[in-house]
């Protein structure tokens, strides 16, 4: 009989790994594929699924909007009746959101093994709730698979040691995925008159920058500031707060969110990125294109380290490049099966 994998996921982030991971593990097991409504918007859900191929999933939860607390309590609720239901044999997570977190204390409770897609990074800012949600997870799970050999010393340090596996990052294997879809079916850049190399990618959305009205105005000055267009696929908190507070956009090229195969045809062919999210100097890296981080730190030290990420507040890139091989080759997804094969065993 197959063994059961109860498969978490919710925001964007997720939707590019499991895309990966259920491609192969599909092949062996039988995966159940949870999705907890996190991130709601069409664009920001549906599209994701159909681009990349990723199975409908089995349940949708239908929770979001709603306080950190909250939203997890609905969460682990609803998970736990799904889990009493169909007893898996393992419950996979990804990355660090409040459905990873959910997923991570319920599945734990219950004694059923845990496997954490994206374990070990660390920003050691525990304001952060993306850094509260990775540690617990990290902690609780049976196995932990890392992108770099650094989130692997950092799991050392926490004495978190058995069934730690530097795979690579799953992001890479979905990256290229993209990518060759889009050389042949993005046509974003005609429909935004854009040209290869000549503008700059902008995304931005993290609470702690669209909360503030300062900081958020003081972050679209910046992008205003720039020596060439910019491209901004707008997130609807953002949206909101920039319409609440009156912000003038005047100069920047304001889109809705976009799928993913025309978002890495975006980044692939940008000048550089201007972001604040986690994962996106990782995809801009995947791409060589360098990067600009909005915010006092990022979880992946590596790319600056590289010279293709720096913090805004920085003046320049580190020179020269180097290459940043702990990501692997775009094949993590078929380590981390057989992994969960040899766990099995």
């Amino acid at each position: 009989m197959q063994k059961k994998i109860f498969s978490i996921i919710g925001a964007r982030p997720q939707f590019i790994k499991a895309a990966a991971v259920s491609r192969v593990l599909r092949t062996r097991y039988n995966e159940i594929l949870v999705h907890t409504g996190q991130h709601f918007d069409k664009n920001m859900s549906e599209i994701f699924f159909k681009e990349l191929e990723i199975p409908a999933p089995d349940y949708n939860l239908g929770i979001s909007g709603s306080t950190h607390g909250r939203m997890t309590a609905q969460m682990m609720e609803k998970i736990e009746e799904l889990l009493l239901k169909i007893q898996p044999d393992l419950v996979l997570l990804y990355g660090d959101t409040n459905s990873t977190l959910a997923g991570a204390l319920t599945a734990s409770k219950l004694h059923i093994p845990i496997a954490h897609v994206e374990a070990g990074p660390r920003t050691y800012d525990k304001r952060q709730p993306e850094e509260v949600n990775r540690v617990i997870t990290d902690h609780l799970s049976s196995i932990n698979f890392c992108p770099t050999l650094q989130s692997v010393k950092n799991l050392k340090t926490e004495n978190i040691i058995n069934n730690v596996f530097h795979v690579g990052d799953v992001i890479y294997d979905s990256s290229l995925f993209a990518f060759n879809k889009a050389q042949t079916s993005s046509h974003i850049l005609k429909k935004l008159g854009l040209s290869n190399k000549e503008y700059i990618l902008a995304t931005i959305h993290r609470a702690e920058h669209t909360n503030d009205p300062k900081v958020l105005s003081d972050i679209v000055t910046y992008l205003r500031s720039q020596p060439k267009v910019v491209v901004w696929p707008i997130h609807p908190r953002t949206k909101q707060a920039v319409t609440k507070w009156n912000i003038s956009l005047e100069g920047l090229v304001i889109c809705e969110p976009i799928g993913y195969i025309d978002f890495t045809w975006l980044t692939a062919n940008a000048a550089y990125i201007i972001t604040d999210s986690g994962g996106l100097p990782k995809e801009a890296y995947f791409h060589r294109v360098p990067c600009i981080t909005i915010g006092d730190y990022t979880p992946w030290p590596e790319t600056i380290k590289a010279g293709w990420n720096r913090l805004w507040t920085q003046d320049d890139w580190k020179n020269p490049r180097q290459d940043i091989r702990d990501y692997g080759s775009g094949k993590a997804s078929h380590l981390i099966l057989q992994h969960i094969i040899n766990f099995f065993k």
